[in-house]
């Protein structure tokens, strides 16, 4: 289950690398690198804009006690409200009340007026009034909201529940991205994230895009719900960041990785130009330290090595051109670094399953 995380903001942009300091071992420093300007490019922004994150469905729920809704795993449903998303995260805004939140029937935690609860990983997952209430639908009866709903046969506003005196509203929202061939960001969160809402902090960036929502929601006008979709995903993004502020300073994964000032770097030069034919000579003195420092401190946080995730980036960069647009195969692998066909063919196929012809055609079909 996810860590109480405190709400805060922060630029996810590249990491820049710090003058060795005095108290800094020498193994750790190349005494004749001489790193480049810092790369420019924002890599969590790199990495939405090419998993391609996209708003799929968002509404209102109001629920008096006793009530409880149970989602099924998002796999279920992905089809329904985004048909051509290959995953589907869901998160929740409480805007009022209180209750439980359930992961894939683990121990319940509670949350309050101003949380937010993102669920990444398509697990099933019950939110209640009171740890033990259950709704008694189907995964049909599920199954049945989700197609209405996507079909616009459902108010905004959804109730829920008895008629009890005690009222939780919350905003619901569901968002699709790619999680193949490779989503770094995916395999960096946990199985629940809760952001808490701390009493008396003053009004943030997540607290107006939460306003602009609501306003939204208030008055329907024409392109509503378009508005609506795009201010979840800025909310999603934000929601991201805080996560990466609340790390404890020993996190590992690629967000961890993001912070480390010689990690962050290398993952940055990565993005800002993936077809250069790096080494990892190269990147270690771009950053600064050493080849085995840079190896083995990306391989503890990001969980592979710099030249295997060059690769898998690489892959991840193919398979969005591969599925956008209309070159041909041995364009796309000399756009992402690749000088034959053949290498390319072989490194995506044993990264995402198929061949690239097999992947776009699977993609389009």
């Amino acid at each position: 289950m996810g860590t109480l995380h405190d709400p805060a903001s922060q630029s996810l942009a590249a990491a820049s690398v710090h003058a060795p300091s005095p108290g800094r071992p020498p193994e750790e420093v190349v005494p004749d690198a001489a790193p480049s300007a810092a790369p420019d490019k924002d890599v969590l922004s790199d990495v939405l804009r090419v998993v391609k994150l996209t708003g799929a469905l968002f509404f209102w729920v109001d629920a008096s006690s006793p009530w409880s809704v149970e989602v099924p795993r998002a796999d279920s449903f992905a089809g329904l409200i985004l048909p051509r998303a290959q995953h589907v995260i869901s998160y929740h805004i409480i805007t009022q009340g209180s209750g439980s939140v359930s992961i894939a029937g683990g121990p319940p935690m509670e949350f309050a007026e101003g949380d937010i609860l993102v669920i990444p990983h398509e697990d099933s997952y019950a939110m209640c009034s009171a740890p033990g209430v259950r709704s008694g639908l189907s995964l049909e009866d599920s199954l049945d909201f989700f197609r209405a709903m996507a079909a616009g046969q459902l108010p905004f506003a959804v109730n829920e529940g008895g008629d009890g005196p005690l009222l939780t509203r919350y905003v619901c929202g569901f968002l699709g991205c790619d999680a193949q061939p490779f989503n770094p960001l995916l395999g960096a969160l946990p199985p629940l994230i809760r952001i808490r809402h701390a009493a008396g902090a003053p009004s943030d960036l997540l607290d107006r895009l939460i306003e602009l929502t609501l306003a939204e929601v208030s008055v329907q006008r024409p392109g509503a719900e378009c508005i609506r979709l795009r201010l979840s995903e800025l909310m999603f993004v934000e929601v991201v960041r805080r996560y990466l502020k609340a790390l404890p300073p020993e996190q590992t994964g690629w967000l961890g990785g993001l912070r480390d000032p010689a990690v962050g770097r290398a993952v940055a030069l990565v993005h800002e130009n993936p077809a250069r034919g790096w080494t990892i000579e190269e990147l270690a003195r771009e950053t600064g330290v050493s080849r085995s420092v840079l190896a083995a401190r990306f391989t503890r946080l990001v969980g592979c090595p710099p030249m295997q995730y060059l690769t898998r980036w690489r892959v991840q960069l193919a398979a969005r051109l591969l599925t956008d647009g209309l070159a041909k195969v041995s364009a796309v692998g000399r756009d992402v670094g690749y000088e034959s066909e053949a290498a390319f063919s072989r490194s995506f196929k044993k990264l995402a399953g198929v061949s690239p012809a097999g992947w776009r055609g699977g993609r389009r079909g």
